[in-house]
């Protein structure tokens, strides 16, 4: 599946986020020893970084697929991108739920939700916010709202959320960013379309984690082949080539 989704958009990423109501330590040796676990398994990972709000260890520059881990007050945050296969992400996120817990001494009763990212960025120069508008709303009820003569889409971010049960909530989202530059190479920012899956907590046991990724994994793959592709990317991306 990775495979497939890559043909279509110039970067895709898969991320997690373990939220908590209480501040995660951050003192030297307990960090370092859980980056230094982590280090050990993916010896790539071995750029440990420390910005304004958080500390990060990420993969070497020019490392594909590029791999990243990040601990802020309350998120312990990780990511792919552009990795071979989903299972490999999955198998990065499997693992850091098993092992971070423990090294940040995470109570079952302190987790506050856990999520799921999928994420995807499509090149795109012009408008992005026409090109949504074009892809997203042209011909509906609600796009006729705002289809007023002479005028141009100046902020087209649609935001979806939805409840599947279980505790568990689908967000659509499509970012857009008009006039920016890509750091990289001084190209256009993308267009990006994220799907975002996220089961509130507490859990009884930190093992239930794992299962929970799984859940979110079998709900967000479905909604992915069903909606997000055909329904979002395809039009974006027939609507970028006609813009």
């Amino acid at each position: 599946m990775a495979e497939s989704f890559r043909a279509m958009v110039s970067d895709m990423y898969v991320n997690q986020k373990l939220s908590v109501k209480l501040d995660l330590p951050k003192n030297r040796e307990t960090v370092l020893d859980l980056f230094e676990r982590v280090r050990r398994e993916h010896p790539m990972m071995e750029n440990f970084k420390r910005y304004k709000e958080e500390l990060a260890l990420e993969s070497a520059a020019g490392v594909f697929p590029n791999r990243w881990l990040a601990i802020r007050s309350n998120t312990v945050r990780a990511g792919e991108v552009n990795g071979e296969s989903l299972k490999s992400a999955y198998d990065l996120h499997r693992r850091l739920l098993e092992i971070v817990p423990f090294y940040l001494s995470v109570s079952p009763l302190d987790i506050e939700s856990q999520e799921l990212l999928f994420g995807f960025d499509l090149a795109a120069s012009g408008n992005h916010d026409a090109i949504v508008h074009e892809a997203l709303y042209m011909g509906t009820s609600f796009g006729q709202a705002f289809d007023v003569p002479g005028a141009m889409a100046v902020d087209c971010q649609p935001v979806v959320g939805l409840s599947l049960g279980d505790q568990v909530q689908a967000i659509f989202e499509v970012k857009t960013r008009s006039g920016a530059k890509n750091e990289s190479d001084g190209g256009p920012e993308p267009i990006s379309v994220y799907l975002t899956m996220r089961r509130r907590g507490p859990v009884r046991e930190l093992r239930e984690l794992v299962d929970h990724f799984s859940t979110l994994v079998r709900h967000g793959e479905e909604l992915l082949r069903s909606r997000v592709v055909p329904h979002i990317i395809h039009p974006i991306r027939h609507a970028i080539a006609s813009s």
